[in-house]
């Protein structure tokens, strides 16, 4: 007969368990926040540094391509040091970041603390919070803990907006970094109590992976981040050209080529039965590799909003950025609602279903958005939208987690978190890089033929803009467009002509980057077919 578990034990243990998720939970609440937590506060960030949008959007583009490139590393970095380790590493690293990053003179420090020191942080932290999971709580525990830990990733994009802008606002966006040096310790000091599983194996770093995967995720990101400036396929005027086509092209295939060559170094090394960096077999698993494909759609979806429509509120309506913040409210309620209601109140509900609802929900908000966005549109017209896409990301996210992680055997968990967030981080670099590489060149196309056509605009000038802006008109508003204006001499009939032109144009490239992502996500509704009809099971 077994002894009776006293109480005060049972009460320790329950304590002790809460206190570990609320520490993996905040975890992945801090890594998500980044990624939306300086969106509202583009145009402030880049005026007090001195640079553009276009460089803002490069350092958030790089903080989420640092993570996708180097997150197998990461996960394969914790098989040999332990996870516990790596999570406190990777939090040391992270704080560094956030601090240099608060104290930033301008982009390249920025990028350095931002992109390099916390993406590498990010990299060890993530992987080591999903097997954490899996150490610390017994397997009927496992889906409620796994869906409370992407749950405050939900709620981080929710908030971070809102929290962005009331910083930014009333104080120095510099203190959301701070914060997060204060945050990370407090992490750290929680951590204590995280067990973690003595690794059977320490496996060597597979070197040669970590340098392919990284080249060719790299190589693919950074050449869509470019396709703005120097143009998807053929060469923009004055920029470069290889083979008579855009280097954009070259970047993309070149990547995709090696890529390919990791998949097939790791089968090598398999087959030699040596430690891969990431073992192929793992994808021949249709559900997980769904999932994976779903989660890469609703990070690029969702990174590529939450790019455009703070553009359009702050810098072509003007807003500050708490009122930006403030009108991005509606898809964090709903975002909430939805990540925390569906699997509460639908338990059973069948996962395929719950996400071709989700990305169909996100398809009329773009389509209603394109429909009332116009030059003489405010802010109220992203209201409904807005609402419409919270939801469809949160049914997304209540969904795909519980998902990756029941399809695999529990001899591979310990491989779901690097694969994961390698996919969600690759959405999000490619999300902002499409968005803002479709949206400079709808713009820079509008913009040049708008001024050629108008008489109010002097041939002389024309032409001289279409050399110095061949490369990509930046995304500014009408206050700052005009101060550059009359700062030049431009007479002031031919300014008025210029700035309405801009205003055109703004919508223009807004309105082709919301329909590239309307594109993205009916892409996505073929990828569903392999998702699971039924609610996922524990490992």
């Amino acid at each position: 007969m077994t002894a009776p578990v006293p109480a005060s034990s049972s009460g320790r243990a329950a304590n002790a368990a809460g206190s570990v998720l609320l520490t993996l939970a905040a975890a992945q609440f801090l890594m998500t926040l980044d990624t939306s937590v300086m969106n509202v506060s583009i145009a402030t960030v880049a005026d007090d540094l001195g640079t553009t949008v276009t460089g803002i959007q490069t350092a958030i583009t790089l903080y989420t391509l640092v993570m996708a490139s180097f997150m197998l590393t990461g996960s394969k970095i914790g098989e040999i040091v332990g996870r516990k380790r790596a999570f406190s590493v990777g939090c040391v690293i992270y704080g560094a970041g956030s601090f240099t990053t608060a104290i930033s003179p301008n982009l390249g420090v920025l990028i350095f603390g931002w992109s390099l020191l916390e993406g590498l942080g990010a990299v060890l932290i993530l992987p080591a919070v999903v097997a954490l999971v899996a150490t610390n709580f017994p397997p009927e525990g496992r889906p409620r803990a796994y869906g409370l830990v992407a749950s405050a990733g939900a709620i981080a994009v929710a908030v971070g907006p809102l929290v962005g802008g009331l910083v930014t606002t009333y104080a120095s966006w510099r203190w959301v970094f701070a914060a997060e040096v204060v945050i990370v310790a407090a992490i750290l000091l929680l951590a204590r109590r995280i067990r973690d599983a003595v690794p059977e194996h320490r496996p060597k770093l597979d070197g040669v992976g970590t340098l392919l995967s990284a080249a060719g995720l790299g190589m693919v990101v950074f050449g869509v981040l470019r396709a703005g400036v120097w143009g998807w396929v053929l060469p923009k005027s004055g920029g470069p050209a290889w083979l008579g086509l855009s280097p954009v092209v070259w970047l993309v295939l070149a990547g995709g080529l090696v890529i390919l060559a990791f998949f097939a170094w790791e089968r090598r090394r398999v087959a030699r039965g040596q430690e891969p960096l990431l073992d192929p077999a793992i994808l021949e698993y249709l559900e997980f590799r769904a999932g994976l494909y779903l989660f890469m759609f609703q990070f690029l979806i969702q990174a590529g909003l939450f790019f455009i429509i703070p553009l359009f509120l702050s810098v072509a309506l003007g807003l500050s950025a708490v009122a930006t913040g403030a009108r991005l409210l509606p898809i964090s309620l709903t975002l909430l609602a939805a990540a925390l209601g569906v699997p509460k109140y639908l338990p059973r509900a069948s996962p395929r279903r719950v996400v071709q609802a989700g990305l169909g929900l996100l398809f009329l908000a773009m389509v209603v958005l394109l429909a009332s966005l116009d030059v003489n549109a405010g802010p109220g017209v992203t209201t409904v939208p807005l609402l419409l896409a919270g939801l469809g990301i949160g049914s997304l996210a209540s969904q795909l987690g519980a998902v990756t992680v029941s399809s695999v055997p529990p001899s591979r968990t310990d491989q779901v978190g690097g694969i994961q967030n390698t996919a969600t981080n690759l959405g999000a670099s490619l999300g902002t890089a499409l968005a803002g590489a479709v949206l400079i060149a709808a713009l820079t196309t509008s913009f040049l033929h708008g001024i050629e056509q108008n008489p109010a605009v002097p041939k002389e000038v024309t032409q001289s803009a279409q050399v110095e802006l061949s490369s990509g008109v930046p995304f500014v508003s009408d206050a700052s467009l005009t101060t550059a204006l009359s700062d030049a001499g431009v007479p002031e009939a031919t300014a008025e002509a210029i700035v309405a032109e801009n205003e055109q144009s703004r919508i223009a490239g807004l309105r082709a980057a919301l329909g590239a992502l309307a594109i993205v996500t009916l892409i996505a509704m073929f990828f569903t077919r392999r998702l699971p009809t039924g609610p996922p099971t524990s490992s």
